[in-house]
């Protein structure tokens, strides 16, 4: 059945995917409520595993919380730059401490490589009491790296560009240090 972009021939039986966005741009609660509905929603699609309250991963991805992440920052004596002056990156590390240093030390060095500069690090709150207990077993210790420009970046294009190299760069590197 094809209807507007829509072509169900190109549905295929595997977990599922939802997009919900304002096609003028703009940021709101209602956008992000419709978000989290369409992933509740996406329960039925097998992305629980063995236990009920185990699965493979989900999320929702927004646009940089510009206001929220100055104030949290403040509080971690981060200064954050204007909004399309830094970048956010998610990172899932090992729980043990030295393992976990030595990846952010590695990450810290290869943006400097690109220049980039670590603005600074922060731990997410997290609440696992409702995760089965083999997500406990493998749940990472995730922690925020806000990164800002060097002079040396000439616009945003250039800064995406060095975000993306020093974003493989280091997988390829950690990956290479430990072979699972």
């Amino acid at each position: 059945m094809k209807s507007g972009l829509y072509n169900s021939d190109f549905e295929h039986d595997s977990c599922g995917v939802g997009f919900v966005a304002d096609l003028n741009g703009r940021k709101s609660h209602k956008t992000l409520k419709t978000a989290i509905e369409s992933l509740i929603r996406m329960d039925h699609r097998g992305a629980s595993g063995a236990e009920e309250n185990t699965g493979d991963g989900a999320g929702i991805l927004t646009q940089i919380p510009h206001n929220f992440f100055v104030d949290v920052c403040e509080k971690l004596h981060i200064i954050l730059p204007d909004p399309d002056e830094y970048a956010v990156g998610m990172m899932f590390l090992p729980t043990e401490s030295k393992s976990r240093n030595q990846c952010e030390t590695t990450f810290e060095k290869i943006a400097a490589e690109h220049d980039l500069r670590i603005l600074g690090w922060r731990d997410v709150p997290t609440n696992n009491t409702e995760l089965g207990d083999s997500a406990k077993k493998s749940q990472p210790y995730i922690r925020q790296v806000f990164i800002g420009k060097t002079d040396k970046i000439s616009d945003n294009k250039h800064f995406e560009r060095k975000l993306y190299v020093t974003r493989r760069w280091t997988k390829e590197i950690l990956t290479r240090e430990n072979p699972q």
